[in-house]
Parts: C-alpha cells; sequence; structure tokens
C-alpha cells in the first residue's frame, strides 16, 4: 500500500507515486483507463498528473483528450479524495500553434479548458508545462497568483524549467509576500541520458544540472521518464538489439552498463523486479521525491506500487550510481 505524505509547502495529502496520465482516452481506453485509476486508488494511490495537451497528437481524439478520461472516471469518484496535477502553457499540437505559448492569455485559456474537461471547480497543483525563457517572470508568477486568487488552482509548479529561472520565480513571489512554484516537474530516472540525443527528443533539462540545490532547498521534485522508458526492462528482455531506436539513442550513455549491472543484482539481492529498484532509487532519494510512473494495466500498477516499499539504503543508492 501506498503511503500518503504531505507536500512540502502545501496541505496536499499525497501519496508515494504519482500516477502519469499521457496515454488515457487514446492509447488506454475508458474501461482500462476506470480499471487503471480504480485499482490505483485501492492501493493508496490519490495522484494523478495530466495536462491540457496530452492526447492532442492523435488526430481523431477529442482535444485534452487524457484530462476529459480523468474527468469522466471522477464522476463516480469522491473529488476530495484526489490530487489532480495537470499542465498548461505548451505549443497547441492540435492547433499547428507551435510558438512559445507561456504567455499569461495563454494560461488563462488552458486552465479554463482543463477545467472543463476534468469537470472541477479547482487544480490542486497546477504546472506550467514550459518555460519562455526570454519574458520576464513577474507578469507570469502575476498570472498563476490572480488564477490562485480566484480560487482555479491551489498550488502551482513548474515543468521544464531551469533551476535559475525556479529561484527567480520564487523570489518574485516571496517579494510579493506570497508563495511560488512549491515543486518541480524534472526529467530524471537511473538511466543516464546521452545528453545530445535526449536534448534532440526534447529532454533538455536534468536533474543533475544545479536541481540538487533547489531541491535540497524545499522544491520537490516529481521527475518525469523516472523509469527511464523502461530501458532496463526492456535491456533485460531483449539486450541492444530489443532496445527501441529513440529510447537506445536516448540512454546511449556509457554509464549505463554500470547501473544495469547494478540494477540487476540489487533486484536480485532484494527479490525483486528491476522496474521496483527504478523506481524506489528516486523513492529513496535524501529529498522527497515523487516518481511520476506509467502503467497500461492494473496489473503493472500493483508491481509498480511495490517499489515504495523497497528501502534502499545510501550505500545501495551509491552502487546503483556505479559508484
Amino acid at each position: 500500500m501506498l503511503k500518503k505524505l504531505t507536500l512540502p509547502g502545501t496541505d496536499l495529502q499525497v501519496s508515494q507515486l504519482c500516477y502519469g496520465t499521457n496515454m488515457l482516452g487514446t492509447a488506454i481506453d475508458q474501461p482500462t483507463t476506470d480499471a487503471i485509476l480504480d485499482r490505483f486508488v485501492e492501493l493508496g494511490g490519490n495522484f494523478l498528473d495530466t495536462a491540457r495537451s496530452y492526447g492532442d497528437w492523435v488526430p481523431d481524439a477529442p482535444a485534452g483528450a487524457s484530462e476529459r478520461a480523468i474527468g469522466q472516471w471522477l464522476k463516480g469518484r469522491n473529488r476530495a479524495e484526489v490530487v489532480i496535477a495537470t499542465k498548461g502553457a505548451q505549443v497547441d499540437m492540435r492547433a499547428g500553434d507551435y510558438r512559445n505559448r507561456v504567455t499569461p492569455e495563454d494560461i488563462a485559456q488552458d486552465l479554463a479548458e482543463s477545467l472543463d474537461h476534468l469537470g472541477i471547480d479547482t487544480i490542486d497543483l497546477y504546472w506550467l508545462h514550459a518555460d519562455n525563457p526570454q519574458a520576464p517572470v513577474g507578469p507570469l508568477v502575476d498570472a498563476l497568483l490572480e488564477h490562485r486568487a480566484a480560487g482555479k488552482v491551489r498550488y502551482f509548479g513548474a515543468s521544464n524549467w531551469t533551476p535559475a529561472r525556479i529561484a527567480e520565480a520564487n523570489a518574485y513571489a516571496e517579494s510579493l509576500g506570497q508563495q511560488g512554484f512549491v515543486a518541480s516537474q524534472t526529467f530524471w530516472g537511473l538511466a543516464v541520458p546521452d545528453r545530445e540525443e535526449s536534448d534532440k527528443q526534447g529532454y533538455q533539462l536534468h536533474y543533475e544540472s544545479g536541481y540538487q540545490d533547489i531541491h535540497a532547498a524545499g522544491v520537490t521534485m516529481i521527475p518525469y521518464a523516472a523509469q527511464s522508458g523502461g530501458y532496463f526492462t526492456k535491456l533485460a528482455e531483449g539486450g541492444e538489439e530489443g532496445l527501441p531506436g529513440f529510447l537506445k539513442a536516448r540512454y546511449g550513455n556509457p554509464a549505463n552498463a554500470r547501473r544495469f549491472a547494478a540494477v540487476q543484482a540489487m533486484a536480485a539481492k532484494h527479490g525483486v523486479s528491476l522496474n521496483e529498484v527504478v523506481l524506489a532509487y528516486l523513492v529513496n532519494q535524501p529529498h522527497l521525491t515523487i516518481p511520476i510512473f506509467g502503467a497500461r494495466r492494473p496489473e503493472q500498477v500493483e508491481e509498480s506500487v511495490k517499489a515504495a516499499s523497497l528501502v534502499l539504503t545510501a550505500d545501495e543508492l551509491a552502487q546503483l550510481r556505479g559508484e
């Protein structure tokens, strides 16, 4: 069973793992969505991560397909028992609008649509899905504070923002006597990316690039790609030849040979799956970390939830890093 913990700086009681819902409403149909989310809740889960843009890459899917699938499921649930996080201000793939949409106007539009898709009045944790480094932080933070004052969001976080920009935004909010970003959604998992190839795939901000400092200062990390795309599991099942080309390129780093051996040894030592070790690596970080995991079936939810019960020592974490 997943434990509940208080997300620092908030009154949100969230589960140790967050379920990532990018495939709901498209690759995963509504009956399977309901089964997955029901099982997650049965196992103590209550933290869901989605985005206004999730599903928009499927031409015949409704806009905001993931949010709509969650909204449909929520109709049969107690809203107060579920912590909903969603993201806005991403490029609009459906409209072919690839300009930077991190503006107060686009935030307002996406937030309104997300509330409508989800069928709720307030979003518990609202993420800016991207940053506009050329824009001053002030108007963006002001917009988020305005939506919070209106009761549309309770707290907000930064996805794919640099540590420096998060610190700048939080300093601005503090100067107003207000709370800024409480969390960062960052590309982070046990597998070490190839910087050039991962950058090409859009994974350009890595945890090791300064996030440790803001993490230690109290900005909670809620990492995506927490299972590294199943890299180690797929490697064990089919070797290098069995890896999808994009995954092989993304994690084509020599350091992963040592980490793969360490994951296998750790799994054997504890009698658990490779996936459990990979997720437990993040759960057991010295500063609170809440990994976002993926699952296509309820059975996969069950396996991932086991990771929260696996206790790893500091020495074991170092071994997994190949140190």
